[in-house]
């Protein structure tokens, strides 16, 4: 009975954040106005390193990338939630579902290469001055772009590929405003164990892989920067690290307790704060960190500005 039950759903129902019914208007007008100013910010700072021929270095190539990232990871999720919000209905096709799975898995797993990747980037220009141009090439740049973008894709397939061997026949409530891995594992009737070792082994695979490469790479930083002997280039260099190593503390915060506790540590309500977090928060946060601490982009702004004036 439960196998057929299975075969003939065709729709969730998100139950959405944890909040007062009267909290539906203020809750619906914050995210908006976060999600209008995170689409605003990220995509205003590709085209201001688009336009600007100074800005045509690695470091902003990937920060570029990282902004488009954002942009689409917010996307996935908001829309749906803010609708959620509104809407007496919270249902969603299996189809749906399905996608907005895999789309957020992409775009997540494509963000912490591509941290890992800027960490990098920043340990060759402070600690190889020199051989900087030789180090950080236009075809690295490339090769470490798309091997971000591949490796969140075949993250997520994976997890979309095993996701296909459950069945859902308990309840059709997924727990949470969006669909990910663990509200859908806890809803299935068929044994999800495999499931969560395969979210544990890839999922912390990955955060262990480029957060080791963060932290070694920002303390070579960190002890190249100590041996310099000029205040003005160690403020730049820790202004500089400054932005990356809080996004990059945000980010990963949040990532770890969600996806590496076991699964007997997860609780529902708390899991929805810390994917607020990292879906809604985080995106709109990263253009303010590397804008307003970062002088050369001040300054590509300021003309821009006076220019269209």
């Amino acid at each position: 009975m439960g196998q057929e039950n299975a075969t003939l759903l065709t729709e969730f129902v998100l139950s959405g954040l944890p909040h007062l019914p009267h909290w539906k208007i203020p809750l619906f007008l914050l995210f908006s106005v976060i999600y209008l100013i995170t689409i605003v910010g990220n995509l205003g700072l590709i085209t201001l390193i688009w336009s600007d021929p100074h800005l045509h270095i690695p470091m902003y190539f990937f920060l570029g990338n990282l902004a488009f990232v954002d942009t689409w990871l917010s996307s996935t999720v908001t829309p749906k939630m803010l609708l959620n919000l509104l809407a007496k209905s919270k249902l969603i096709s299996v189809p749906e579902c399905l996608v907005q799975f895999f789309s957020f898995v992409n775009s997540a797993t494509t963000e912490c290469f591509l941290l890992a990747a800027m960490a990098y980037d920043r340990y060759a220009a402070i600690c190889k001055p020199l051989l900087y141009p030789m180090v950080m090439t236009n075809r690295l740049c490339v090769c470490l772009l798309v091997l971000s973008f591949v490796g969140g894709f075949i993250h997520a397939l994976i997890h979309e590929g095993f996701l296909f061997r459950l069945t859902f026949c308990k309840s059709n409530i997924i727990h949470h405003f969006y669909c990910d891995v663990m509200p859908l594992l806890k809803i299935s009737c068929s044994d999800p164990s495999l499931n969560f070792l395969i979210v544990f082994i890839f999922s912390g695979s990955i955060q262990v892989f480029t957060i080791l490469t963060i932290i070694f790479s920002y303390t070579l930083v960190l002890f190249s920067i100590l041996k310099q002997k000029s205040i003005k280039s160690i403020s730049k260099a820790f202004s500089t690290c400054g932005a990356h190593l809080l996004s990059v503390s945000l980010y990963y915060g949040s990532l770890l307790f969600m996806y590496v506790r076991p699964a007997s540590l997860q609780v529902g309500d708390q899991d929805m704060m810390d994917s607020v977090f990292y879906t809604v928060i985080i995106p709109v946060l990263n253009p303010i960190i590397y804008s307003l601490r970062n002088k050369q982009v001040k300054n590509s702004l300021a003309k821009l500005l006076q220019k269209n004036t």
